[in-house]
């Protein structure tokens, strides 16, 4: 398979924003470099807004969501906005409260289960902590990234000699019993001393300094292409970090747009969006909110600008898998590097209408790459998005599409390198609209 440079190029740099990010929080915070290195200014919530015409800004709400956009040239109530979402967290472990706990010489992390991982990927790798600590401050705290490079814990398995059935039944953990990671050998210190420590000589602070933490645990090993001709993307958190680079680097190709564009990156999707962070809270709307103000929109004019809107739904989407075909419905096999995924549900669990679909193929047509389209199999369980939440909210056409891959929710996810450009293209084309 011929690969362009470019394409390669795109790759390997996809490859290092993921590996920059290990936790949503680090998601907003390499978001946020990027921006600013491209000249976009931060805005805070707390204060006013003035925007003007060409206007380059973001804003972040609970440091793991971030909205960026450029302010069109013509105004929003006649041209409308172009808008792409994506979300910044991915299903895995995330650390208790009080999670150190001693059992037979052993200190162990007791975790979570967030959204919908395959447990058994998570099993025997080289595994860190990264997320955000609270730590006491003489002003009250203050919130700080902190990420070990270094493999910190694991997650062992049970030897086949007393697993036998481990290849025919398939690998499970109970989720409170057998998910804590084990983190060291315990010593005459507390447990909670062992899991303090490392943390608090990482930020200069003493043990008793830090508060409380939003941790996750993550797959030490980088990404990496793989296949013959180097056409596949292996890494952690494609779903959907690979859609959050792809909509970035499309806002960022951006310059003087007749239409506002808007880029919204939502934590707490793989969770079901329900928070203030999160796509079925507030963040969205209160930024087209001062956008319509910032532009002078009265009520009617603000309904106006919504009617002459387009919402992307960018999220990863299931390639067909030539080793499992009966799990795909016929006709709808998304083949990986073929370009990006149209994803339908009659149920509404995509928000993809007819128009919608049609609007965006033309829109990859226009960027000159192929594009597919994908129904989930009636019997099984239909995943959904931010897709349907945000049309809904706001009122505005939207289309639900991704690149396809292959092991989605798993520690270590594949895509087509090609599909990561094509739906670069047909992105940075629908903001430019």
């Amino acid at each position: 398979m011929n690969i362009p440079a470019a394409a390669h190029a795109l790759a390997h740099d996809l490859l290092a924003f993921i590996d920059a990010s290990p936790s949503p929080w680090h998601a907003v915070r390499t978001c946020e470099e990027r921006l600013q290195a491209a000249g976009f200014s931060p805005l805070l919530e707390t204060e006013r807004w003035v925007l003007q015409p060409g206007g380059r800004h973001y804003v972040v709400r609970g440091g793991s969501s971030i909205i960026a956009f450029v302010v069109g040239t013509q105004s929003p109530a006649e041209a409308g906005l172009r808008l792409i979402g994506a979300h910044t967290d991915s299903p895995g472990l995330r650390i208790k409260p009080k999670p150190a706990e001693q059992v037979a010489g052993m200190v162990r992390l007791g975790v979570e289960v967030y959204g919908g991982p395959i447990l058994a990927t998570f099993a025997d790798r080289d595994l860190s902590l990264a997320g955000r600590v609270n730590v006491k401050t003489a002003e009250g705290y203050e919130s700080r990234l902190v990420r070990f490079n270094d493999t910190l814990l694991r997650l062992p398995n049970l030897a086949i000699h007393m697993n036998r059935e481990v290849n025919e039944s398939g690998l499970k953990f109970n989720k409170q019993t057998e998910l804590p990671l084990l983190l060291g050998v315990a010593d005459d210190s507390a447990s909670e001393s062992r899991f303090r420590q490392p943390i608090a000589s990482a930020l200069d602070v003493a043990p008793d300094d830090l508060l409380t933490w939003e941790l996750n645990a993550y797959d030490t090993q980088k990404g990496t292409l793989w296949g013959v001709d180097r056409e596949f993307i292996a890494d952690s958190q494609l779903d959907n970090l690979a859609s959050c680079h792809a909509a970035l680097n499309a806002l960022l190709a951006i310059s003087n747009p007749a239409a506002t564009a808007l880029c919204a990156f939502f934590d707490h999707e793989e969770v079901g969006s329900e928070s203030a962070a999160g796509a079925a809270g507030s963040f969205l709307h209160d930024v087209v909110a001062r956008l319509a103000a910032g532009a002078g929109l009265d009520s009617e004019d603000q309904r106006r600008m919504l009617a002459r809107s387009f919402f992307i739904s960018a999220d990863m989407a299931h390639a067909w898998h030539p080793n499992f075909p009966a799990a795909y419905e016929p006709c709808h096999h998304a083949l990986v590097n073929a370009g990006p995924v149209i994803k339908s549900n009659a149920n509404q669990r995509y928000s993809t209408t007819a128009d919608t679909a049609a609007r965006f193929m033309a829109i990859c047509a226009k960027a000159g790459v192929p594009c597919q389209q994908y129904a989930h199999r009636t019997d099984l369980g239909c995943g959904s998005t931010i897709g349907p939440i945000v049309a809904a909210r706001l009122g505005i056409a939207s289309v639900d599409v991704g690149s396809p891959m292959w092991a989605m929710h798993s520690i270590r996810e594949s895509a087509g390198v090609l599909d990561h450009s094509y739906m670069t293209a047909a992105l940075t084309a629908a903001l430019a609209e």
